[in-house]
């Protein structure tokens, strides 16, 4: 299993860049969704080298009231 989430990482990962480079291509980019791409695309490569090293991402519990 840990080489499909691999996989489907590696192709996210792919997928934003493409449209990064898209947007970046565009007459007038918008500077909000180069943000928001680059942001998605840096949480997408950290939790591909934690799946590489055979590891689960860390996710915040909410804190009960």
């Amino acid at each position: 299993m840990n080489q499909n989430r691999i996989w489907r990482l590696r192709n996210h990962h792919r997928g934003l860049e493409q449209r990064l480079h898209d947007e970046r291509r565009r007459p007038y980019p918008d500077a909000l969704v180069l943000q928001d791409l680059k942001r998605q695309k840096l949480l997408v490569k950290d939790e591909l080298f934690l799946a590489e090293a055979g590891l689960e991402p860390h996710r915040l519990q909410p804190v009960p009231a």
